[in-house]
């Protein structure tokens, strides 16, 4: 009887005690989902489910819409080959959205990555799956006889909470990554991608994107460095830029890998991330703290380090020059150093005859700087307005000293993979011809300027004005007035289409006759007899938008104009996990706000996402008379106007609900939106037409900036006009 108490007792606790991994489920996707999934446009899934009777069938239903289980859809895309998106990539997508599901106060994000991670760098290291149906005993066995000083991965796996579930279940997630990728080097970023959508902010905040990444990799020059060099990268942090270097360095170099960091765990999982890319111990030193060990290595023939994050507020350029003068102790004669830090220190004015500058101008006289880069914004995804730059130095023997420095600045270009390229092949060129003018090659964005130009002129920015004589007949300046003429043949183009009537506004409005009164309705009335359908807007924490990622995301301030649209976007992962019960809006969506005043969108093409207090109007594509999206717009444009908030009230005086507005006839509705799409057509002609006269003002004063063009008198002004 005891013993029958107690199995009850326990079991009970145990019916209490919540699973530290959830239930396996079915990751449900919408249409719009898919098509993210596949990367094609949204109408594609569509047609997919019409005409191909084994698209997979939907599995439930949400407000009308269909759901499909992704584990299907996955398979489907995955055998037919349909869409955009590997096969590897879209197994890869369910492991990693199944990882995010396990993340919970029990098995938190640091936990569940150190773990994960260190399986892989096992699976590598025995070269065989870890889940293989053994106890997990006999899995941290294996792991302690390879690692038997506890250095890397044993004590990620001990610290999992209920080792007999959680550990072979894990197991099993780390060898389906494997076999999605092309080998654990793959599988092991894939986790540190997913990073955000984990949670896991501290790991990915003071990381700068990837493309800069790839790009610092690319300059600096590692792909050219003998057999068996020193690379050294200090404040390694998660090892984003180790990985790169290796990824771009030839294979079988043999080169030696030097890392550190004040971090304990982030120096373990540099350790796991070298190894699985098949870095063995006898050529890697990664170690806790901020001095690397070139004493026992060697001086580095590469560095590259991004500087640790510091706030404006308590930013000390002095301080961070300082950063700077220490690293470059490390480098001996042929050596190159690649920095990445504050913009405002590196490249931006400072005071006349100050320390800081007095400390910048330094690395001039022994002609260490050799170029000075300013970088676009977004270098940091998660800190939008640290605005970077890049240092490129190198030790030369004296007699092969040139005294030049490039300086460039893409702070006005985007931040692509093809401007990056660009100034990557730049810099390789510049250290190609050691430092010297290249006749074959101009440098764009850029400039070469005498260091002792910088030096005579105390507190100067490091930018490209500082141009000699010769740098002003560059290509770009060569080429300024067969651009300009471009442009004016473009701004023709455009007004021949406006002239012969590719775009036609015919309206034909006159008085409407006395015996047609208009009727009206409300959006309260339209909502009530189902014409309109209204969703909620959603929100999203702020360090989740960021200018890149998959979706689309419209804030009030894009409604109202103050903003661009496409500004805001969000990652697929992260909105999966966090926010997967968001709606995407519909082509023909309005999407209205009455905050911070009214303001109403037309989003034609769909698939967005509306964050609240904004949210969508939809138009019933049965209703009866119809109800056309821009017709719409503009009569809630036209209602709203009239009653506009009052000049310090906090509410405006009427709900959007309570617009009144006409409800018109369907023909008369069907011609006013059609004198409407022919206005947006205008509107786009006129935006391009504007865009075009924007890039002429610029090129034209650029050239008269520097001095290097001059005006003509123009064939229609009078030339007896005295010009003095």
């Amino acid at each position: 009887m005891a013993e029958h108490m107690a199995s009850h007792t326990a079991s009970h606790m145990a019916s209490k005690t919540p699973p530290i991994l959830p239930e396996t489920s079915a990751w449900r996707i919408t249409y719009a989902e898919i098509a993210a999934l596949a990367q094609v446009k949204r109408p594609v899934p569509t047609t997919w489910a019409r005409r191909h009777p084994d698209f997979p069938a939907p599995v439930a239903q949400e407000d009308g819409r269909p759901l499909f289980d992704a584990r299907a859809v996955v398979d489907w895309l995955a055998s037919t080959g349909r869409g955009n998106t590997g096969a590897r990539r879209l197994r890869a997508e369910l492991a990693l959205h199944t990882l995010a599901a396990w993340r919970t106060p029990s098995l938190p994000a640091s936990v569940l990555i150190g773990a994960l991670t260190s399986l892989v760098c096992l699976h590598q290291q025995l070269d065989a799956p870890v889940a293989d149906g053994c106890p997990w005993a006999t899995v941290l066995d294996r792991a302690a006889d390879l690692d038997p000083d506890d250095r890397f991965l044993v004590s990620e796996l001990r610290a999992l909470p209920d080792p007999d579930h959680t550990g072979p279940a894990l197991a099993a997630l780390a060898d389906e990554l494997i076999d999605a990728a092309y080998n654990p080097a793959e599988a092991f970023d894939w986790i540190l991608q997913a990073r955000p959508r984990l949670g896991s902010r501290d790991l990915a905040a003071d990381e700068p994107a990837p493309a800069v990444v790839r790009a610092l990799a690319a300059l600096s020059g590692v792909d050219t460095l003998d057999e068996g060099s020193v690379i050294a990268v200090p404040h390694a942090r998660t090892g984003d830029l180790l990985a790169a270097l290796h990824d771009h360095a030839a294979d079988d170099s043999g080169h030696l890998y030097l890392a550190a960091d004040p971090d304990p765990a982030r120096v373990r999982l540099v350790r796991r991330r070298m190894l699985v890319r098949g870095v063995y111990e006898f050529r890697l030193d990664v170690v806790d703290g901020e001095e690397l060990t070139a004493d026992e290595w060697g001086d580095p023939n590469l560095l590259v380090c991004a500087l640790p994050y510091e706030a404006a507020e308590t930013r000390d350029p002095k301080t961070v020059l300082e950063q700077v003068a220490a690293l470059t102790d490390y480098l001996d004669t042929g050596s190159t150093a690649v920095v990445l830090g504050p913009a405002d220190v590196l490249t931006g004015p400072l005071t006349r005859h100050g320390d800081a500058d007095r400390l910048r101008r330094s690395f001039l006289k022994p002609g260490l700087l050799k170029a000075a880069i300013g970088l676009p914004d977004g270098v940091y995804g998660f800190r939008p307005g640290y605005r970077t730059a890049v240092w490129v130095l190198a030790r030369v023997p004296e007699d092969r000293r040139t005294g030049l420095v490039l300086l460039a600045d893409y702070s006005a270009q985007p931040l692509t993979e093809p401007v990056l390229d660009t100034l990557a092949e730049d810099i390789a060129i510049w250290r190609a011809a050691r430092w010297k003018p290249d006749p074959r090659h101009e440098p764009r964005h850029a400039a070469l300027v005498h260091g002792t130009d910088l030096d005579d002129h105390p507190g100067a920015a490091f930018t490209p004005q500082h141009r000699t004589l010769a740098s002003r007949h560059t290509r770009t300046v060569v080429e300024r007035p067969v651009v300009i003429a471009d442009l004016e043949r473009r701004l023709s183009e455009l007004q021949e289409r406006a002239r012969t009537g590719e775009l036609r506004l015919h309206a034909q409005a006159e008085p409407r006759p006395e015996n047609q009164p208009v009727r009206h309705t409300s959006v309260a009335r339209l909502l009530r007899t189902r014409r309109l359908r209204r969703r909620p807007g959603h929100r999203f924490a702020l360090e989740h938008l960021t200018p890149e990622g998959h979706y689309t995301v419209l804030t009030p301030e894009e409604i109202l104009g103050t903003a661009r649209i496409g500004g805001r976007r969000i990652d697929r992962g992260i909105f999966l996990t966090a926010y997967g019960h968001a709606q995407f809006t519909e082509p023909g969506d309005l999407v209205v706000t009455a905050h911070p005043h009214f303001g109403v969108h037309v989003d034609t093409e769909g698939i967005s996402l509306v964050a609240a207090p904004a949210r969508i109007l939809r138009v019933h594509p049965d209703a009866d008379p119809p109800v056309r999206p821009r017709v719409l717009a503009a009569l809630l444009r036209a209602a709203a106007a009239e009653h506009a908030r009052t000049s310090g009230a906090v509410r405006a005086s009427r709900r959007i609900e309570d617009l009144v507005v006409p409800d018109l006839s369907r023909a008369e509705a069907d011609l006013y939106e059609a004198v409407l799409a022919e206005i947006d057509g205008r509107a786009a002609l006129l935006r391009e037409q504007t865009a075009a006269l924007d890039d002429l003002t610029r090129v034209m004063a650029a050239g008269m900036a520097d001095g290097t063009l001059t005006i003509r008198q123009l064939p229609h002004t009078d030339a007896d006009i005295d010009t003095h």
